[in-house]
């Protein structure tokens, strides 16, 4: 068999923050999963003015030397390469929507999600009311635009409705601190979301991948919090931007976050519910899902991050490893599942025949 070749996607269309943060994880990606028997990587790097690179590495150096491209040279240019599949690693809107879209027209398939799906799950508000009708406990939540009053009692969370890694989210503990954290959140996003505060408990990440057709949950990641010290984690909890520039991710602090041991009871709780949430808004391949943990023991959704970089430090590939599963595993279940049974065995094939240097 051929070796696939697979066009990662990376960079943002709309800040150099989510440049950076794309940049990170796809260079883990490549570095890992970097092998010349089984892959040919080629690399799309987008950065905020619309241009589109095809660097030889995601070295700045080799970013830096690359020919700016249109959009329309970029799609003769990526036509014209015989590209197997696409890895998204973009983590902005229009990275997740539109970039996606543009390779569904070129009829060229790639791993995750649809823009569709992703849009849905971007929007926290719109992705609640779609697993709440499903059945699955959320908290109460109100959905704000400039100028509208919360009227949730504190304590209340205030978050952008439309925006990761903990932007603009505050804990509201009284109804004078409104004004600022609406405010503040407000910055991020043209609507911000108000809900209940849930009362602590633990808070966990399930994630679930698709394989053989079968949803399989995956050990569930917790992360550091206190009902005193930390009601709730932000961005601080999450990336640190390091002296060198790059940056850091505080998330993979042991201290931080750990994963659960299997067999906590909460596991499967959580993974029964997560699997509802990855049917509730039709997603594929695999999915990621945050949740509160009441003192009850009762979860509770909070929000969908429908995206895997596949590489070493992507929570799901934590996840996977601690399953069992390595990374180059997840990358061939993924890819199986993105290009159909046609390739299964020719990739199991090609692995074994790999892995034992023959």
């Amino acid at each position: 068999m051929s070796k696939l070749r697979i066009l990662h996607l990376v960079g943002s269309a709309e800040n150099e923050f989510y440049c950076d943060l794309s940049r990170l994880y796809a260079q883990d990606c490549l570095t890992a999963t970097a092998e010349r028997s089984r892959y040919d990587f080629q690399i799309a790097y987008i950065t905020p003015d619309g241009k589109w690179r095809f660097p030889a590495s995601l070295s700045l150096e080799d970013i830096a030397i690359a020919k700016p491209m249109t959009l329309f040279a970029a799609i003769q240019f990526i036509t014209a390469q015989n590209i197997d599949l696409v890895l998204p690693q973009m983590f902005c809107i229009p990275g997740m929507t539109h970039y996606r879209a543009l390779f569904d027209l070129l009829k060229i398939p790639y791993i995750g999600n649809t823009p569709d799906i992703m849009a849905i799950a971007s929007h926290k508000a719109r992705a609640k009311a779609i697993v709440a009708a499903a059945g699955v406990k959320v908290p109460h939540g109100q959905l704000l635009r400039p100028g509208d009053v919360p009227t949730i009692p504190p304590p209340a969370v205030v978050k952008p409705a439309s925006s990761d890694n903990s932007l603009g989210i505050a804990l509201v503990k009284n109804v004078t601190e409104y004004d600022a954290a609406l405010k503040t959140a407000f910055a991020y996003a043209d609507e911000v979301i108000v809900e209940a505060f849930i009362e602590l408990g633990r808070e966990v990440r399930c994630g679930i991948i698709v394989k053989d057709g079968e949803l399989v949950g995956l050990p569930l990641e917790e992360y550091q919090v206190d009902p005193i010290s930390k009601p709730i984690r932000n961005y601080a909890d999450k990336l640190q931007k390091k002296d060198d520039g790059n940056l850091h991710l505080m998330a993979k602090d042991h201290t931080k976050a750990w994963i659960v041991d299997p067999k906590d009871p909460i596991t499967q709780t959580v993974q029964e519910v997560a699997k509802q949430c990855h049917q509730a808004l039709g997603c594929r391949h695999y999915s990621l899902f945050d949740f509160r943990i009441d003192p009850k023991g009762q979860p509770w959704f909070l929000e969908a991050g429908l995206y895997c970089s596949f590489a070493p430090k992507s929570v799901i590939s934590c996840m996977a490893k601690a399953a069992g599963i390595s990374l180059n595993e997840l990358l061939i279940t993924a890819i199986n599942q993105t290009l159909g049974n046609k390739l299964r065995q020719s990739l199991i094939n090609l692995s074994s025949h790999a892995e034992h240097g023959s």
